[in-house]
């Protein structure tokens, strides 16, 4: 039976709750996918046509970029939300706009694989390697240093967390099995809280409306912040939750999240960097070491 040698089991209940900076109860981010789906590939899991391209499924996708983006860093802007952007690299080629717009806003930036169309699961190590490479240098192209790891329809290898903390990497999303920051066994490489369970995708495709989603993100809140001391990330995506009829019920909970005073609205990558130097073995270590 293979064992899980990428992370250890610690009960929740074993580990102190996180504490917040400024003595918030609740760390919260938006994990914004920022997606390139190539035209002439069709999707596995959503097509339409037989061969490509597929405009109806394409073109959905590509009103995230062209429209729904805009539309949510509006809200961004207004409510004071910096935004975790989950990127494919060859967004960087395809739409540098939206790459310079998150530059002048301080986002933090997330490595997502090449492009959606292709999975990162089933690399052998060397092609993983090159694939890693590509990756970091296409960001660098455009002045841009993403610390932080979410594999293409969140796929990894075996190798990955390894050879994420070789190029400078510090955390992983993948890993969506805690409420709260923990160490992988990769000594400085931690995961932080994703979620798939309110992710829009997967909400929407299953046909509920907007209010009820918003039902759903506010139970996961108000649960997530009586607790104490854990993470809330919300997993949006422009395709998705950018199109009109959606978006009204997105902006409600958005405010009233980021307007509540016990939640520190925040990044993904501040998460990481707060744990790692609070909290994690590496920490401890470190501190170990120095008395």
């Amino acid at each position: 039976m293979a064992e899980n040698k990428v992370y250890d089991y610690s009960p929740i209940t074993e580990r102190p709750p996180i504490q917040w900076p400024g003595g918030k109860k609740l760390a919260f981010y938006i994990g914004l996918n920022i997606e390139h789906f190539r035209i002439d590939i069709l999707d596995s899991g959503f097509r339409v046509a037989d061969a490509p391209p597929d405009p109806l499924i394409y073109a959905q996708r590509d009103y995230g970029n062209r429209v729904g983006i805009w539309r949510m860093i509006e809200l961004f802007d207004e409510v004071g939300l910096r935004g975790s952007a989950i990127t494919n690299s060859e967004v960087c080629l395809h739409y540098p706009q939206i790459i310079e717009a998150g530059k002048q806003r301080d986002w933090c930036w997330i490595g997502h694989g090449l492009t959606n169309t292709l999975k990162h699961s089933g690399l052998s190590e060397e092609e993983e390697v090159k694939v890693l490479d590509t990756i970091i240098e296409s960001f660098a192209s455009v002045g841009v240093q993403p610390k932080g790891w979410l594999g293409p329809g969140l796929t990894e290898t075996f190798n990955t967390p390894q050879l994420l903390k070789e190029r400078g990497f510090t955390y992983d999303l993948d890993w969506i099995c805690d409420d709260r920051p923990f160490d992988l066994n990769v000594p400085g490489l931690v995961s932080v809280p994703y979620t798939g369970n309110i992710n829009d995708v997967g909400f929407f495709a299953a046909g509920v409306t907007g209010s009820a989603y918003a039902e759903a993100v506010m139970d996961q809140f108000e649960v997530l912040l009586a607790e104490g001391g854990n993470v809330m990330s919300l997993p949006i995506h422009p395709f998705v939750v950018g199109q009109p009829y959606r978006f009204k019920s997105f902006a409600r909970v958005i405010r009233e999240i980021c307007s509540h005073q016990d939640v520190w609205v925040t990044t993904s990558e501040d998460i990481a960097n707060h744990y790692l130097d609070n909290y994690s073995q590496a920490a401890a270590t470190s501190a170990g070491t120095a008395s």
